[in-house]
C-alpha cells in the first residue's frame, strides 16, 4: 500500500469517523452520563469491532448479502429495532446521582456487536474495503485497512465522548440531563430514516 493510499484512507477514516451517526451520538450520551473513563470499553468497542467486521467483508462477506437479499433486509430490520432500543435506553437514562448506580455505558462487547447493525458502520467497511485494498494485497490487505482505518476511527470518536464529558459539566440539574438525554434518542431515531426508506 502506497503512502498516498495510506493518507487518502485516513482523511476517508477521519471524515466517516468524525461526522455524526449513531456511534458518536452514544458517546456524546455516554459521555455526559457517565464521563469519559467509564465511557472508554464502548470507544474501543467500536474501534475494535468495526475493524473486525471490515476484515471480515474483505474475506468475503459482503458478497454473502449480495447472494442473499433477505439475508441483507432481515439486518436491516435488526438494525432498526435495536436502534430503537438503544434510543429509549438513551432517553430513560437515570439522572447523575442514580447513573453511579442503576445506569450502565455499553460494553466492550455490546459496542462491538452494534458495529454489525449499524447502518453507517458497514457503508465505512464496504467502502473502504472496496476502495483502498490493494488488489493483489489478498486478506492481508484487508487487515491493514482494518488496522489502518481503527487508528484513526479512535481519535475520532474520543472527540465525541470528550464533548460529552464537557456537555455533563452543564447537565448537573436532572431536568437538564433528562432533556439533553432525550434529545439525544430523537437524534438517534433520527438516524434510522435510511434503514425505514430501503425496507418500504
Amino acid at each position: 500500500m502506497t503512502l498516498e493510499m495510506i493518507t487518502a484512507l485516513m482523511g476517508f477514516a477521519l471524515a466517516t469517523s468524525i461526522t455524526p451517526g449513531p456511534n458518536n451520538l452514544m458517546l456524546l450520551a455516554s459521555g455526559a452520563n457517565f464521563g469519559l473513563r467509564r465511557t472508554v470499553p464502548h470507544m474501543l468497542g467500536i474501534s475494535l469491532g468495526h475493524g473486525f467486521m471490515m476484515i471480515m467483508v474483505g474475506l468475503g462477506l459482503a458478497a454473502i448479502f449480495e447472494a442473499y437479499p433477505l439475508l441483507r433486509r432481515a439486518m436491516m430490520v435488526a438494525s432498526l429495532l435495536y436502534l430503537a432500543w438503544l434510543a429509549w435506553k438513551v432517553a430513560n437514562a437515570a439522572p447523575p446521582g442514580e447513573a453511579q448506580i442503576e445506569g450502565k455505558p455499553l460494553t466492550f462487547l455490546q459496542a462491538a456487536g452494534f458495529q454489525w447493525v449499524n447502518p453507517k458502520g458497514w457503508y465505512m467497511a464496504l467502502t473502504a474495503i472496496a476502495a483502498y485494498t490493494p488488489p493483489e494485497a489478498g486478506a492481508l490487505g484487508a487487515v491493514m485497512v482494518a488496522a489502518i482505518f481503527s487508528a484513526t476511527n479512535l481519535p475520532a470518536i474520543l472527540v465525541w465522548a470528550g464533548f460529552g464529558t464537557q456537555v455533563r459539566r452543564l447537565l448537573r440539574k436532572p431536568g437538564h440531563l433528562r432533556l439533553f438525554n432525550r434529545t439525544m434518542a430523537v437524534l438517534l431515531l433520527l438516524t434510522t430514516i435510511p434503514i425505514v426508506r430501503g425496507l418500504v
